[in-house]
């Protein structure tokens, strides 16, 4: 039996879904435990695409029972949408194979309203959010004000519980966003309905992880966003709203963190970032042109342009230290093909002083010049590499010089984006329990 963690080691978008689909197979739980539909995996499985935003990925695997633990906040319209889409691709999600947690947090259509409100009043200013209602469910969690799944299925709790919202959000729709007031009878009938829709699916999340533990079973823990997106520990304002770090995963599930195995951090051989923030290591030029065009870089949920720059070593280890990761899986190396000379960020200049960690402030870090190592890249296709055997020499010292750096070892390389296509060096389901290296 083990516990393992999976969490993105960067600004999020590092291919967590694969990672995730790749260790499933020999997971009996799959487990997410924070973020909303505001997060994307995308994988690609026998020549089909598959985008998922709120079920874990480890659906695709028959016998699987995957679970949204009560650190998620969920749409329930797009929860459902997400089912759907994947019934008429022949996976039926049912109670035996998907349980939601009963007291996880809905995302309501004044959560929707208000994000997009602020986003639009802020103008220039604004942070980038994907307008889904994310920051205003987590708001109305930690005020005491929020909906959880277990409402919906009481019709009197939940009327009174939308009343006293909407008397409020009405309020700031109108008076200070100048926007449309929402129809409380409309919602109420609609929330009402996806309750109905739902409740075969709701359980308690952390009770069926003690009894898959009891049993000696596999557990998988995934998150959302990456771990420089942590609403306390990352680039903070420019950050998501829910911690992202592997402790989380504790919280948002309901499991002790005696019980944690391994925790493994996915982070790309570069970097990336969407929306609003500092990104020391980011590329204008053509090399970053590059990296998006090969890499794909557009975003899972929104479609947005991802901005992209050369791995950010700095960043990492603060990664390391936050999330305690004992190995690395290493995604899209493949994207580094025909570059003919590689750069790590390894310290960064600020007004003359060398920093080898984050600053806290946003305007510190806005202005911090990377420092670089260079390393040889390779004209060879990884994408059939199957063994770190057949890897060029040049791949090989380009990881080796990743895993001397961060001071952990690369467990997991991906050459591609098939669920195939990937170079398992240590499995963490079968690697013995153990601490990161500090």
């Amino acid at each position: 039996m083990a516990n393992v963690i999976i969490v993105g080691a960067q600004w999020g978008d590092e291919g967590k879904g694969k990672i995730v689909d790749l260790l499933s197979e020999q997971a009996d739980c799959i487990v997410r435990f924070q973020g909303g539909n505001n997060a994307g995996h995308t994988l690609v499985v026998n020549g089909e695409k598959y985008i998922f935003h709120l079920i874990p990925s480890g659906i695709l695997h028959k016998g699987k029972k995957c679970m949204i633990g009560n650190g998620v906040v969920l749409d329930p319209h797009e929860l459902l949408e997400e089912m759907a889409r994947l019934a008429r691709a022949g996976l039926s999600v049912t109670p035996e194979n998907l349980v939601i947690s009963l007291y996880t947090h809905i995302i309501m259509p004044y959560h929707r309203a208000l994000d997009l409100a602020r986003e639009k009043k802020k103008g220039k200013t604004a942070i980038g959010t994907t307008g889904r209602g994310i920051g205003p469910c987590y708001e109305d969690k930690v005020g005491r004000n929020g909906i959880r799944v277990h409402d919906l299925f009481d019709p009197a709790a939940f009327s009174e519980k939308l009343a006293k919202n909407l008397e409020e959000k009405n309020f700031l729709l109108t008076n200070f966003f100048d926007d449309k007031p929402l129809d409380p009878a409309q919602i109420l009938d609609e929330y009402l309905a996806y309750g109905e829709k739902l409740k075969p699916f709701a359980g308690n999340v952390s009770v069926e992880l003690q009894k898959a533990n009891a049993a000696g079973r596999n557990v998988l823990f995934e998150g959302a966003q990456g771990a420089l997106l942590d609403i306390d520990h990352g680039t903070y304002p420019y950050v998501t709203s829910s911690n992202t770090v592997a402790g989380n995963a504790c919280c948002g599930a309901g499991i002790g963190p005696t019980l944690i195995d391994r925790v493994i951090g996915v982070v790309k051989a570069y970097t990336t970032r969407v929306g609003a923030g500092p990104f020391p290591s980011e590329l204008s030029d053509e090399t970053g042109e590059l990296m998006r065009s090969i890499g794909k870089e557009f975003g899972a949920t929104t479609g947005r342009p991802r901005r992209c720059g050369w791995l950010d070593m700095v960043a990492l280890k603060s990664s390391i230290r936050l999330n305690g990761l004992c190995g690395l899986a290493v995604t899209k190396l493949d994207v580094l093909t025909g570059i003919s000379l590689l750069k790590i960020a390894v310290s960064y200049n600020c007004h003359g002083r060398t920093l080898d960690l984050l600053p806290p402030e946003i305007g510190a870090l806005e202005n911090c010049e990377p420092v670089f190592v260079e390393f040889p890249g390779w004209d060879e296709d990884i994408s059939h590499v199957r063994a770190w055997s057949d890897l060029p020499q040049n791949a090989k010292r380009y990881l080796q010089a990743i895993e001397q750096m961060s001071g952990i070892p690369v467990d997991i390389v991906s050459v591609a984006p098939t669920r195939e296509a990937t170079i398992v060096i240590n499995n963490p389901f079968t690697t013995p329990k153990a601490n990161a290296l500090l």
